[in-house]
């Protein structure tokens, strides 16, 4: 797969909902890698979507993440392919998929392997997908390597879609990484 580039990536926020995430392993640092790479990818253009599993039940979106959102997008299935509404929201000419959430195994993966079937390139965010269990979290970083799929860190993604440090966004990035 090819270096990541800005002008064809978008960040999709997988369930990173507030009833959710204080059963998630190390959530805080979670959030924190999440809104870094989420402001990062405004920075650069990069549209940062998301998404909520039953928010009635679940709760919202991180409101610490929310300022760094273009677009929430409301789910009952586990994987986000299958809500009739969810492809027809995402960017136009984008297909590289930066996934990142909660649960690894469950809903990041899940949707991931809907979006490839559909002619998406999904990317895993792996410092920032989390699971009540690691053991669940490696099993769904095992089952994205068995089908090929690429898992970049936060900073990797960032450095990426910068390409130089002559892009204008470089020190507002570069300081989101320190």
């Amino acid at each position: 797969m090819p270096v990541l580039n800005a002008h064809q990536s978008f960040v999709l926020i997988v369930d990173m909902q507030t009833g959710l995430l204080p059963a998630i392993a190390d959530h805080q640092a979670l959030v924190e890698r999440a809104g870094k790479l989420a402001q990062a990818a405004r920075l650069l253009g990069v549209p940062v979507l998301a998404t909520e599993h039953w928010a009635g039940k679940i709760g919202p979106t991180d409101p610490a993440l929310l300022p760094h959102i273009d677009k929430v997008l409301h789910k009952t299935h586990f994987d986000a392919t299958r809500e009739p509404d969810f492809l027809p929201a995402l960017p136009v000419g984008r297909t590289r998929v930066l996934l990142l959430g909660t649960e690894s195994h469950v809903c990041v993966l899940q949707t991931g392997l809907g979006l490839m079937e559909r002619g998406y390139e999904p990317v895993l965010v792996g410092d920032c997908v989390g699971s009540r269990h690691p053991q669940s979290r490696q099993a769904a970083w095992d089952r994205w390597a068995m089908h090929g799929l690429e898992r970049v860190s936060a900073e990797m993604a960032m450095f990426e879609w910068l390409e130089t440090p002559a892009n204008p966004a470089f020190k507002q990035v570069l300081a989101l990484i320190k």
